[in-house]
This record gives C-alpha cells, sequence and structure tokens, in this order.
C-alpha cells in the first residue's frame, strides 16, 4: 500500500528527474506547502492509503494560498495537480483531472499582466562597463580570468537573450563559431537554435584564448568543457562550470561595481533578457513576430508585453503631429 506521503516523494523524484533543478525546487516547496494544509484539515499522510486521495483537497489548498502572491498560487496548484495527475497515471487512485482543474478554475485568481519593467539606460551602462572590463587590473590570473568572462557572460545575455541557466548550462562544443550560432535545449525541453553577435563571439574568443592553458590541461575535448568556468579557489585547476547562483553573482557584482551599491538587485540576469527583446522590437519597426522567434517565446501575447512606447517615444510621436 503507497500511503500519502509516500505517493508526494515518489512524484517529486519524478520531477527531479525530468524537470531542471529549479522547477524541481519550485514544486518541492508547492507540495510541502500541501502537505501543511492536508495536515491543517486532518489527513495524516503517513497512514492514509494514496488511493484516498480526494479532489476536495485541491479546493482547501487553494483557499490556503490566499495569502500568496496571484502568480505563486497557480504555480502552487499547478503542481499540485501535477501530484494528482501522478496518482491517476500510476493508477494509485481514481482521479477526475478535468474536476480538478474545474475547481482551481473556480478559485484561483488570476495574476495581473503588468509590462516587463527594466532600466534600460543602467543595463546599457554596465554593458559599457563590461566591455572595457579587460582594461581593468587584476591582482592575479584567475581575477583576470574572470573579467574576461564575465564581460562575455554579460554581453552574451545582452544579445542573445539567453535565459540565465541556458547561458550557464552552455558547452564550447554547443557553439558554431563559423555561424556565431548555438544549438540548445531550452525551456520546456525544446531545442533551439541561438544567435550570437559579433560582440560577444568577440569576447568569447578572447576568455577562451587566454583559458587555452586551463582547458589544455584539464585532460577532457574541449567540446565538453564548459562555455562559462569558475575561476575561483575552489575550482582549483579544474574547469567547473559556473552556476545559476554564480550567473546572478556576476550581474549583481558587475552592477555595483559600474552604478554603484544601491543598484545591487535591481538588474537581474532577467533584465538582459527583456533588454534584448525590447532592442529587438525597437530595432525591427515593431516586429512581433521576429521578436518573438529570437526570445523563443511559445505564445506571441508574451512578445505583446514588450511592445509598449517609452515616454520620451511616446513625447516625441505627439509633438511630431501636433507641432511640426
Amino acid at each position: 500500500m503507497t500511503t500519502i506521503k509516500e505517493s508526494i516523494n515518489d512524484y517529486l523524484e519524478t520531477v527531479s528527474l525530468s524537470r531542471s533543478p529549479n522547477t524541481a525546487r519550485t514544486y518541492r516547496n508547492a507540495l510541502e506547502a500541501f502537505s501543511v494544509t492536508l495536515e491543517v484539515i486532518g489527513v495524516d499522510q503517513e497512514t492514509t492509503p494514496a488511493s484516498k486521495a480526494s479532489e476536495n483537497w485541491i479546493a482547501d489548498f487553494s483557499t490556503a494560498l490566499k495569502g500568496y502572491a496571484p502568480a505563486s498560487e497557480r504555480l502552487y496548484l499547478t503542481a499540485a495537480t501535477g501530484w494528482y495527475e501522478f496518482l491517476a497515471a500510476e493508477r494509485l487512485a481514481d482521479i477526475n483531472i478535468p474536476r480538478i482543474r474545474s475547481l482551481i478554475r473556480r478559485r484561483a485568481r488570476r495574476p495581473g499582466q503588468r509590462l516587463p519593467q527594466f532600466p534600460r539606460k543602467h543595463i546599457e551602462t554596465v554593458l559599457h562597463y563590461a566591455i572595457n572590463l579587460t582594461k581593468a587590473p587584476a591582482k592575479d590570473e584567475r581575477a583576470h580570468l574572470r573579467n574576461l568572462r564575465d564581460r562575455s557572460f554579460l554581453l552574451t545575455l545582452a544579445d542573445t537573450g539567453l535565459r540565465v541557466h541556458e547561458a550557464c548550462n552552455l558547452r564550447r562544443g554547443d557553439l558554431d563559431w563559423n555561424e556565431g550560432r548555438a544549438q540548445l535545449v531550452g525551456k520546456g525541453d525544446r531545442e533551439a537554435l541561438v544567435r550570437f553577435s559579433r560582440r560577444a563571439i568577440s569576447a568569447l574568443r578572447e576568455y577562451l584564448i587566454a583559458r587555452a592553458k586551463l582547458d589544455g590541461a584539464s585532460g577532457r575535448p574541449l567540446s565538453a568543457l564548459p562555455l562559462f568556468a569558475r575561476h575561483d579557489r575552489g575550482a582549483g585547476k579544474k574547469v567547473l562550470p559556473i552556476t545559476t547562483t554564480t550567473g546572478r553573482a556576476i550581474v549583481h557584482q558587475r552592477t555595483g561595481e559600474s552604478l554603484g551599491p544601491e543598484h545591487k538587485g535591481v538588474i537581474t540576469p532577467h533584465s538582459f533578457r527583456h533588454y534584448f527583446v525590447t532592442t529587438v522590437l525597437r530595432a525591427s519597426g515593431g516586429n512581433l513576430k521576429l521578436a518573438q522567434e529570437l526570445a523563443r517565446h511559445r505564445n506571441i501575447t508574451v512578445t505583446q508585453r514588450y511592445a509598449h512606447l517609452s515616454d520620451d517615444e511616446l513625447d516625441r510621436g505627439y509633438y511630431d503631429i501636433f507641432d511640426s
């Protein structure tokens, strides 16, 4: 007999095997909150068989999530729905999935649609600072490599629209240097072709040339080595990939250095993705289809959220019409 607790653990194990670490962590948090709800309504998860799972529990969970932000509420309900689907697929319980979705639809709040906000001029200041990192004094070889890496990493984020985990997971062999493209598995396990700008390619080449000795001594094929590597004492002489935490730390550090400590946290890795999409839209005269394809948005409505004019552009348009 599989208990409720065992089925939740088994479900989370399947999530960890099939989804990204970030998604797995979020789903674990969601199911922990779901377990708290079950405790509150008197369900003994260690003794209750999974076959006794009730569809009504999702309604109780939805009520318990009202203190959360609407977006978090829907994400947690999606994770809990996945558990019910797991029970049905594994034949652990007779679950009416359409009823689960109906219960959620009647109770869950819709997250408000907000325009993506980011300080464009600040990002351009950070990029200008990054471009000049090669001129910055470095106390040792590791510091020099970090400067080269951070410059190429920030230019890559800005000029490709890559998500931070996608950039951190790139290997040298993923990049076609002649074509300036990389083939990768992106969000939703979909293969994608990502294009790199000349300045990003140039920065990456300079970084990897400086890293040649370290890479050559690794004993591994160059194509299998990470595109962005760690350069700290903990890594030693090993060529280890940077993590998403390191990727965020790079943005955090270089933002503080270029704009001042008060701007730390204002610009995130995802801000560079916003910058990329709006740059494409501005340069292409608002070509939504082009921006959608380059940003790899599955739904064009996501891209449309970026297609708003800034105040200065609205001013120019107004005065061109009425004061010309």
